[in-house]
């Protein structure tokens, strides 16, 4: 019974922060493993060194990445802060997961043309918007119809990545793709209407302020899913996004049909924008802000890709 109402405390802290719902289910899944771990100690009772404790045995015992320490590293400091009302957790001890260096995937053009080649339908503008316009596919998939700007070229990403806005450029190609998008978005969405469906969610504040705005077109997802599902928090029946397992499938069999050797994946044509980009010469600064980077450094990986291309290299193999 406690547990069940420390992970609604949890959720509702969550919920008045508009995280997204992945990362409530994250959260509190972390956070359920972790009480386990104590057996079932209530986690005010427990001190600084038994969350060490639990986060060295995911290094050690569990040998966890380093991404899923930090998830759950977070998890936890989100509970103490903002749940339980503890300022900091103090843990010196803590055995930090290996993060490996690795260079990011990145596809040539051609075999960009290559997997394109194999892709069609609506999968195929999605990945014409993750590499054309650099976006992640949880970014693209959150689209809007009023994000597309056709006139200024250019699309918004909402709540990317730190809950920032920014603005990236819409490929001209497909301009007239995405206008047919938008039709049939507005077919689906008034048959929705007719049978009683079609309310978009919104964020709180404005769904409160203004009781049929989630009725406008304007607010329907850009690549709405087939089927009409029930939300998990509203329990509002609603027509949500693709799931991003939808785009996965289908450009693994694309780069097996065309031939690519390399685990190809979303996050890869991503890459492949911000390196094309940087090889076209465009300033970095630009590909920072397009692909809405906080710290440069993250940015710079990109041009250690380009030096590991072996263009600007000659081996001396060739030269025998």
């Amino acid at each position: 019974m406690a547990k069940s109402k420390l992970l609604e405390q949890v959720r509702q802290e969550i919920r008045r922060r508009n995280y997204s719902y992945k990362t409530e289910q994250s959260y509190t899944s972390w956070i359920v493993r972790y009480v386990k771990y104590h057996g079932t100690v209530y986690p005010k009772k427990l001190r600084d060194a038994e969350v060490e404790q639990y986060l060295n045995h995911l290094a050690n015992e569990k040998n966890v990445a380093a991404g899923t320490q930090n998830q759950a590293l977070a998890a936890l400091v989100f509970l103490y802060k903002e749940v339980l009302g503890k300022e900091s957790l103090d843990l010196n001890n803590l055995k930090r997961a290996k993060k490996p260096k690795r260079l990011p995937v990145v596809l040539s053009v051609e075999e960009t043309v290559a997997l394109f080649e194999h892709l069609n339908g609506v999968a195929a503008l999605i990945c014409k918007l993750l590499y054309g316009s650099g976006l992640r596919i949880s970014e693209c998939l959150r689209l809007r119809v009023q994000d597309i700007d056709f006139d200024y070229e250019q699309l918004w990403v909402r709540s990317g990545k730190g809950m920032k806005d920014r603005v990236s450029l819409l490929p001209q190609k497909c301009i007239p793709v995405l206008k047919e998008q938008v039709k049939k978005v507005e077919r689906m969405h008034q048959k929705d209407l007719a049978a009683g469906c079609g309310k978009a969610l919104l964020p709180k504040a404005l769904s409160e302020k203004y009781p049929d705005e989630d009725k406008e077109l304007r607010w329907q997802y850009l690549f709405p899913s087939k089927k009409i599902s029930k939300d998990p928090r509203s329990g509002l029946q609603n027509r949500y996004h693709l799931s991003n397992r939808y785009v996965q499938k289908r450009i693994k069999k694309a780069a097996k049909s065309a031939g690519i050797n390399k685990k190809v994946t979303c996050h890869t044509l991503r890459h492949s924008f911000a390196t094309h980009l940087l090889q076209n010469g465009y300033d970095i600064r630009t590909v920072q802000e397009l692909l809405g980077h906080k710290n440069l450094k993250t940015t710079m990986i990109y041009t250690h890709v380009i030096n590991k291309g072996g263009n600007y290299i000659k081996s001396p193999v060739d030269a025998i």
